[in-house]
């Protein structure tokens, strides 16, 4: 199973990016996909989740009401939607697929992308 993030990018706080993870070499649907993030010097952390229905979703308290996840099973990517950015959301961005929706830790996940560069200026 192969992940590719992309829709990094530098800007400034309030603004939005539309981060997205293509995934090949699998049923898609099989997966609950996830965001994670890793600022530098920091441990990666959860961001959002969804299950493969769309049906449960999970954010991390810091990114609720701000950030939104989606996935369209048809086109098997998983996008995240970023609102009112703000500098300590800047991070590697690592979208991360794994079956069920269950634990949100980074080690419950056996499939992860790249990681796209997320940079938020004051």
């Amino acid at each position: 199973v192969q992940l590719q993030a992309s829709g990094g990018g530098l800007v400034q706080a309030g603004g939005s990016l539309r981060l997205s993870c293509a995934v090949s070499g699998g049923t898609f649907r099989d997966y609950a996909m996830g965001w994670f993030r890793q600022g530098l010097g920091q441990e990666r952390e959860f961001v959002a989740a969804i299950s493969w229905t769309g049906g449960s979703i999970d954010y991390a308290d810091s990114v609720k009401g701000r950030f939104t996840i989606s996935r369209d099973n048809a086109q098997s990517k998983v996008d995240l939607q970023m609102s009112d950015l703000k500098p300590e959301d800047t991070a590697v961005y690592y979208c991360a697929g794994r079956y069920g929706f269950g634990p949100k830790k980074p080690q419950h996940f056996e499939y992860w992308g790249q990681g796209t560069l997320v940079t938020v200026s004051s």
